[in-house]
């Protein structure tokens, strides 16, 4: 079921950017972005439970078929964890991909030399070319939605690892012995603040949390972002997500009052919490960030 399409394609005839991909755990978007960073067209759908590769091939054919964009490249947020470059993916919210071929059904599809990383790697790298993060050299972004996720910029440079999983802050233990996560351990920040997680602890949907659940889950991703600040030093964090934005300003205050009472080294006092710049946005023109960096 398509969910929603917006274009503002038609003023944009003979200009270039880059197709821009979101795979969430909830919904799929296909976009069109251009080279300065604004969202030109959008098409969505819920994640169906099989088939999630028919579903998106569908939204990138519709987008494809109506752009007059010349497209550069292609960028793809994904959840992880994945190969790096994203050739192999397998999302936890996803359960059919496992080592899913990702990138090498995406080029088929498009034609594009396609660029694929964590989506909250995505979103950082977006929200430092146009969002909340602009001329900042050491920021995390999160996302808290159906999971939750992270990606680091520091010194300017995304962080990317091994394997290209670096910045999964939704896998710090922010509760010892806590609830048992969809990775196999317990107490992880996704177990305890994620939608899929919130719905399980409460019995009603994230969009129905009390105060108390918002300011709960702050806390604990304030808890998180001590611990990784510390360790990257860092000067902010952005949050994006449908949870986080949702939850609101109850939520990113107690995100910055746990920042403020427990990071006390010199070097991250001060550190500062937003939510992400670019709004509903962001996953998509993080997602053409990739490509704008790499293409």
């Amino acid at each position: 079921m398509l969910l929603r399409a917006e274009s503002n394609l038609a003023k944009t005839s003979n200009s270039s950017g880059f197709l821009a991909i979101d795979i969430g755990g909830t919904k799929l978007a296909v976009g069109v972005v251009s080279t300065s960073g604004e969202l030109l067209s959008r098409m969505q759908t819920q994640t169906p439970a099989t088939d999630v590769w028919g579903a998106l091939k569908k939204l990138i054919d519709a987008q494809m078929l109506v752009t007059p964009v010349r497209l550069e490249a292609c960028g793809v947020g994904c959840g992880g964890p994945m190969t790096l470059g994203g050739e192999h993916v397998s999302p936890l919210n996803i359960a059919e991909w496992r080592g899913f071929g990702l990138r090498s059904a995406v080029e088929q599809a498009t034609g594009l030399t396609t660029y694929i990383a964590n989506d909250a790697q995505a979103l950082v790298l977006g929200e430092v070319w146009c969002g909340s993060a602009v001329g900042m050299a050491d920021v995390i972004g999160m996302v808290v939605s159906t999971g939750v996720g992270g990606g680091i910029v520091s010194d300017n440079k995304l962080v990317t690892g091994r394997l290209g999983n670096a910045g999964h802050i939704g896998h710090v233990i922010v509760e010892p012995d806590g609830r048992l996560c969809e990775c196999g351990a317990c107490g992880c920040l996704e177990a305890h603040v994620s939608g899929k997680s919130i719905e399980a602890i409460t019995g009603r949907p994230s969009q129905e949390a009390t105060d108390d659940v918002k300011m709960t889950a702050g806390k604990l991703v304030g808890r998180a972002l001590v611990s990784v600040g510390a360790l990257m030093d860092l000067q902010l964090c952005v949050i994006g997500g449908s949870v986080a934005l949702g939850f609101g300003a109850p939520f990113f205050l107690a995100v910055q009052h746990e920042l403020d009472r427990s990071a006390r080294l010199d070097f991250i006092r001060g550190m500062k919490v937003l939510p992400v710049g670019l709004g509903d946005a962001a996953p998509l023109i993080g997602a053409a960030s990739l490509a704008r960096s790499s293409y």
